[in-house]
């Protein structure tokens, strides 16, 4: 691929006014976002109609346990999207060559651990969320097929968040439509007609990570000859390491704790029975595709950010805060209140004739779907954090601010006010609250940040006279 293909590819973010190049950079990953849902979702739909609901239940249930065990991973390559995006904005591209590969080698070899490390304690993990005995051992199946994919998984989000850096939004669409398309075909093929049931979903979406990971490397490797991927060349730079390290690890480790508490509201769901479990499962697939809209916007809070950042353009820095928050909580609201609307309807579609699990269901969306704007605006904030170079106050206002007081919450006010409607009121609260330490960290960071740029062009002045 010539120079001239790449730059037509990707988006000057460094000049220029700033709305229409962030909803051209959000709505591919908005609709990579949708469309990995709609191939997730598949799963669920495949297996509820024509498996059963206790099937539907096995596979949603191991949601929150996959996150908890990931996590660390896709932090990571928030860690290797920064520092990309950084360099990039900089104009150095000998550096961005060597944090691609550095990136590329830390996917796969932390995909392989992570793979070896869920195979083994998965069906501990399991038994401690209090899994219902009837699903335990589906549950169980899906989730040792799953982690064979995990390192397929790992290289995909680190090739597509590096492109995402570059501005280059399309390409990782693209590939994910692809390796889509390919699942939805596997789960009807072996579900319903080879009738593999949990194992066939499974082994669908563990072949369509490959074909999305193959496809995003091997595009790696035809970009500008200045930035590509070239396999002798993979190995990890030390430096490189420590900068995609000092980003990534606390993102990392902020999800993994996120997902913990998860894991925890999840034991608590279980607690209520299958018919609770598989009515949130649906509802909380549902969500999802709100979620994955607004965290496009964080992602493109993030990349922007971090790129003028690299150009030393802070007076930009506002201007993308405010685009993305604004956009962020339209959309939230939009969507939110809209699946809580069609809630029932949408439910149907994953739990047919079944109307006690879809009343569960309704349950969760009364209370996150309408609120949750205020997380895709907790997020918009992080992102813009980050892309400063800050990832550990992020994760210490998040881990104090969400995770912890949801742990709080289930052991004081859960446990006073029993009801699943109790237990779902946590998320919101820990939003708002989150929300607010975020912002006033975000204008304290961005002070320091502008008085380090002004000293370092001070010196620079003083050194050329």
């Amino acid at each position: 691929m010539s120079g001239e293909n790449q730059k037509e590819e990707t988006i000057d973010m460094l000049h220029g006014p700033l709305a229409g190049k962030i909803l051209r950079f959000t709505i591919p990953i908005m609709l990579s976002g949708i469309l990995q849902l709609l191939f997730n979702a598949t799963d669920i739909i495949v297996v509820g109609r024509y498996v059963g609901s206790n099937a539907l239940a096995a596979v949603g249930s191991t949601g929150s346990l996959i996150n908890l065990l990931v996590n660390l991973l896709v932090g990571l390559s928030v860690g290797a999207a920064v520092a990309t995006a950084f360099y990039f904005g900089a104009g150095k591209p000998d550096q961005v060559k060597e944090t691609i590969h550095t990136s590329i080698a830390l996917s796969l070899l932390g995909g392989v651990l992570f793979a070896v490390f869920g195979l083994a304690v998965s069906p501990v993990l399991l038994r401690w969320m209090d899994t219902p005995e009837k699903i335990l051992d589906q549950a169980d199946l899906y989730l040792r097929i799953y982690f064979l994919g995990v390192p397929a998984m790992a290289a995909y989000n680190f090739g597509s968040a590096i492109l995402r850096s570059l501005g280059d939004t399309k390409h990782p669409l693209y590939y994910l439509s692809a390796a889509g398309v390919i699942n939805v075909f596997l789960d009807l093929l072996l579900v319903i007609v080879f009738h593999l049931d949990v194992a066939g979903v499974a082994i669908a979406t563990v072949t369509a990570q490959m074909v999305s990971a193959f496809l995003t490397l091997r595009h790696l490797t035809r970009i500008n000859p200045s930035l590509s991927l070239e396999w002798r060349k993979i190995r990890i730079a030390k430096s490189k390491l420590l900068r995609i390290l000092r980003v990534g690890l606390p993102a990392g480790i902020q999800s993994t704790i996120f997902s913990f508490s998860n894991v925890m509201i999840q034991s608590s769901i279980n607690s209520f029975g299958e018919l609770a479990v598989a009515g949130s499962s649906a509802s909380s697939n549902i969500e999802g595709f709100v979620y994955n809209a607004m965290n496009s916007f964080y992602q493109s809070a993030q990349t922007f950010t971090s790129q003028n950042v690299g150009g030393k353009k802070y007076e930009r820095i506002n201007r993308v805060f405010l685009n993305c928050a604004i956009m962020v909580t339209v959309t939230g609201l939009v969507l939110g209140l809209g699946v809580y609307h069609f809630g029932p309807s949408l439910l149907k579609i994953y739990l047919p004739d079944n109307e006690a699990a879809i009343a569960q269901g309704m349950k969760r969306m009364s209370v996150i779907a309408t609120t949750y704007f205020l997380c895709g605006l907790m997020d918009v904030i992080s992102g813009e954090l980050r892309g400063m170079g800050e990832s550990v106050l992020p994760m210490v206002v998040s881990l104090v601010g969400s995770c912890l007081l949801r742990i709080v919450w289930i052991a004081t006010v859960f446990a006073a006010f029993r009801s699943l409607t109790v237990l779902y009121l946590s998320y919101p609260v820990s939003w708002i609250l989150t929300a607010a330490v975020h912002l006033f960290c975000f204008f304290k960071v961005k002070k320091r940040l502008i008085r380090s740029g002004e000293r370092e062009e001070l010196a620079s002045a003083l050194k050329k006279g």
